[in-house]
């Protein structure tokens, strides 16, 4: 096994991510949550959303590229 496949494993997909960002977003709307640990979820929420943001980025070129290839 290579490197490559081991970190293609390790990152999530978009659904996984998005799903993850869903779940931070519940978490910090509950009240009892500590400011500490809001700010530790909200920290994640940005990773997961650039990472959602690159991924739809990746998808729009790959589209992009089958459609100018198809033409």
């Amino acid at each position: 096994m290579n490197v490559e496949n081991n970190t293609e494993r390790e990152r999530p997909s978009f659904e996984q991510a998005l799903k993850e960002l869903e779940h931070i977003v519940q978490e910090l709307e509950k009240e009892d949550v500590s400011l500490e640990r809001s700010i530790e979820l909200y920290q994640k929420g940005v990773e997961l959303s650039k990472k959602c943001s690159d991924l739809l980025e990746k998808a729009e070129l790959k589209i992009q590229e089958v459609q100018s290839s198809s033409n």
